[in-house]
C-alpha cells in the first residue's frame, strides 16, 4: 500500500516575462525597506539595475559573490548587510548569488529573497553549502529557504547557450536524484518527471536558437521544478560527488554535474528501475544514462573530468571526500564501484550500467 509525508516548503513564486517589473510592490508587500542586493562580479550590472529599479527600497549593491561560498566570501558579506542595516538580502543571478544570500541568512536573521538567472535551482531548498580549505560542507536550516523567488524569463535571454546547457543539466540532475529519493513523493515524482522533460525539449532549442523566448520560459519552469522538488528530499551519490569535487578542487559547479549526471545515473540504474524507466521517458530515449550522455553530447556540454581541471592524481582524495560520511543511496557506495565511475568521468568515457 502507498504511503508517504509530503511537506511543501513555505515559499512565494512569481513567475513570467517581465516579472521583476513587480519586485517593488513585493517588497513593499513583505515590508521591506533596506535590501542588500547581491551579486558576481560579472552580474554587477544586472545587480545596479535591481538596485535602481527597488529606489530607497535597497540599502546598497555587494557584488562579491563567488562559487562554492567560501566562508570569508559569506563573512564578508554578512558584515557589510549589518554595517548597513539591512532588513533582507536579494540574490540576483546564479548559484553563487543565491549561495551567498543562503550563507548570509545562516549566520542572522535576515531573510533570503532570489531572482534567479539560470536554472541552478538552489532557490528552491532549504539547503545551505560553504568552503572551508578545500572542504565543502552542506546542511540543511529552514532560515536559508528564500522567501520570494521571482522568475523573469527575459533575465535569462542573454545567458549564453553554453552555460544554459550546462545549468539546465544541472537541473536535470537533481530531478534524477529526486526519483530515486528514500523520501520522495507521488508528487515529487510527477513534478521532476514533467521538469525533466521541459529542459530537455527547451535545450536543444535554446542551443539552436539562443532568443528563443519560450524555449527560454519552458527551460526556467523546468528548472523551477527540479529545484523545488530537490528541496523536499534527500540527495544521493550524484550531489554528494558533486560537492566533494567542487569543494576539493575547486571544479566549476554546473559543469560537474553535467559530467557526472550520467554515471551516477547508470551506477543507481539496476537498483533504480522505476526511477530509471521515468527518467527515459521524459527524456525520449531508450534507457536513462544513455539518453543523459546524448543530451550532453547534443548540448556540447564537457564530457570529462579532465577538460574541468581534474587530474589522475586527484582521484584518492576525491574518493575519500566523497565517501567521508555515509548518505542515503538507492544501490551501496563502495569505493569500488565510486572508483570505477570516477576513472570513466575522468576520462569521458560513456557511462557503464552494471548488470544486476
Amino acid at each position: 500500500m502507498r504511503a508517504f509525508t509530503h511537506a511543501p516548503l513555505p515559499q512565494r513564486v512569481v513567475f513570467g516575462a517581465e516579472s521583476l517589473g513587480r519586485l517593488p510592490a513585493e517588497l513593499d508587500a513583505m515590508g521591506l525597506r533596506r535590501v542588500l542586493v547581491l551579486s558576481t562580479p560579472g552580474q554587477r550590472a544586472l545587480g545596479e539595475r535591481v538596485l535602481a529599479l527597488i529606489g530607497a527600497r535597497g540599502a546598497g549593491l555587494h557584488a562579491e559573490a563567488r562559487m562554492h561560498v567560501p566562508v570569508e566570501v559569506a563573512e564578508a558579506a554578512s558584515v557589510r548587510a549589518a554595517a548597513l542595516g539591512a532588513d533582507a538580502v536579494l540574490a540576483v543571478g546564479g548559484g553563487s548569488a543565491i549561495g551567498l544570500a543562503k550563507a548570509v541568512a545562516l549566520s542572522g536573521s535576515l531573510p533570503a529573497l532570489a531572482v534567479p538567472t539560470t536554472y541552478s535551482g538552489s532557490e528552491c531548498t532549504a539547503v545551505w553549502g560553504l568552503t572551508r580549505g578545500g572542504a565543502k560542507s552542506t546542511g540543511r536550516d529552514p532560515r536559508v529557504l528564500p522567501a520570494l523567488v521571482l522568475y523573469d524569463p527575459t533575465l535569462t535571454l542573454d545567458l549564453p547557450p553554453g552555460i544554459a546547457a550546462v545549468s539546465g543539466l544541472n537541473a536535470i540532475a537533481h530531478a534524477v536524484e529526486v526519483l530515486y529519493a528514500p523520501d520522495g513523493t507521488p508528487v515529487t515524482a510527477i513534478m521532476a518527471e514533467e521538469g525533466v522533460r521541459a529542459l530537455a525539449a527547451a535545450l536543444p532549442r535554446i542551443r539552436e536558437e539562443p532568443r528563443d523566448a519560450e524555449a527560454r520560459a519552458e527551460a526556467l519552469y523546468g528548472a523551477w521544478l527540479c529545484g523545488t522538488v530537490l528541496g523536499q528530499v534527500t540527495m544521493g551519490l550524484h550531489h554528494k560527488l558533486c560537492h566533494a569535487l567542487g569543494g576539493g578542487f575547486d571544479l566549476p559547479h554546473a559543469e560537474t554535474h553535467a559530467v557526472i549526471l550520467p554515471h551516477a545515473a547508470a551506477y543507481n540504474a539496476p537498483a533504480a528501475p522505476e526511477a530509471m524507466a521515468r527518467i527515459a521517458r521524459a527524456l525520449g530515449a531508450e534507457d536513462a544514462p544513455g539518453g543523459l550522455w546524448a543530451l550532453a553530447g547534443r548540448l556540447g556540454a564537457a564530457r570529462s573530468l579532465a577538460e574541468l581541471g581534474l587530474r589522475e592524481a586527484d582521484l584518492p582524495r576525491a574518493l575519500s571526500l566523497a565517501t567521508a560520511s555515509p548518505y542515503p543511496n538507492p544501490r551501496p557506495v563502495t569505493e569500488a564501484g565510486l572508483a570505477a565511475l570516477l576513472a570513466r568521468a575522468l576520462a569521458g568515457e560513456p557511462p557503464l550500467v552494471e548488470k544486476p
